[in-house]
């Protein structure tokens, strides 16, 4: 074990969000003191204040959930605010973990890092090799600044700090507008609206036939925790699932659990976004981890837990 959880304080940075409020569920198993911080208490983009509270609680590890996220249609119109907001608070939170001395730290990046037309199943090195998707290219700026940033102050303080890419996740917690939000949640609550409408049909971007990695958000929890304690390589770590989904399988999944019977409709005038994304997870699998949430079961879960959240 590269870093011992026990009776240690662990900062859960965005512990509000899908990945977070997922990743302090998981802690829950630890013999470990979860540290968090609400954005009325903490603004992760103001240095002084992120500074300030570090020093004030002196976490020994630090898990970076915190970012600002959204869909294609969120992605290309706040393009300045999702650039602006993630690199602060990469820059910040790196930089105040190493001030007040944390033991470890690993940083969330994402998936849309990699290059549009990277070689199919993505692998680690493929990192900065070509250009990005337009749809996401800020965000994804951003997150490579923060993985590079953990890259550098391991190379310049010796900072024990590390980063891994997910692949596409949902799940509870996730954000269901259907115009804002991710793929899976925003197609639960377009799916969900029409059967409650009695909709014929339900309008879908782009053409179907994209593919995507979807992950359910307790193994990706399970991953980053199993990384946090056994991982201390520069490189950073793709996680993911190994399977892909075209756009299209997934709609008729989620069309089957919600209970829609109608038809679909594809915009073809929308972007697609990656024609395909899938990540080359050998290096963690290798490791000895590995998913248990099938796609079904996931999206049964997940939906299961909407309607509760609606009720």
């Amino acid at each position: 074990m590269d870093f011992d959880l026990t009776q240690k304080k662990i900062f859960v940075a965005g512990h509000n969000g899908l990945v977070g409020s997922a990743v302090v569920r998981r802690l829950t198993d630890e013999d470990c003191t979860v540290l968090t911080a609400d954005r009325t208490a903490l603004d992760l983009r103001r240095q002084s204040d992120t500074e300030t509270w570090f020093a004030a609680n002196m976490p020994d590890a630090v898990i970076v959930c915190a970012a600002h996220v959204g869909g294609i249609r969120a992605n290309s119109t706040y393009p300045a605010t999702f650039l602006y907001d993630n690199a602060q608070i990469a820059l910040n939170v790196i930089e105040s973990a190493r001030q007040s001395g944390v033991e470890k730290l690993l940083y969330l990046s994402a998936a849309c890092t990699y290059p549009r037309l990277a070689d199919q199943p993505i692998p680690e090195e493929a990192l900065m090799t070509g250009p990005l998707e337009p749809t996401n290219e800020w965000y994804a700026l951003a997150k490579i600044v923060g993985m590079k940033m953990c890259q550098a102050y391991r190379q310049q303080h010796g900072c024990n700090f590390i980063s891994a890419q997910p692949a596409s996740v949902y799940g509870p917690g996730d954000n269901f507008d259907p115009e804002e939000g991710h793929v899976v949640a925003g197609m639960l609550t377009k799916f969900h609206n029409a059967v409650a409408n009695n909709d014929p049909s339900v309008p879908l971007w782009g053409t179907g036939t994209p593919i995507r990695e979807f992950m359910y958000i307790d193994d990706l929890a399970d991953a980053l925790i199993y990384l946090l304690k056994e991982y201390r390589d520069p490189v950073p770590i793709n996680v993911g699932m190994g399977e892909g989904t075209t756009i299209k399988a997934l709609a008729e999944a989620v069309a089957g659990v919600t209970g829609f019977t109608g038809t679909l409709e594809w915009d073809t005038s929308r972007p697609d976004g990656m024609p395909k994304r899938m990540l080359d997870s050998s290096r963690l699998l290798s490791l000895g981890w590995a998913p248990t949430v099938s796609l079904e079961q996931g999206l049964r879960r997940t939906y299961q837990w909407y309607l509760e959240a609606e009720a």
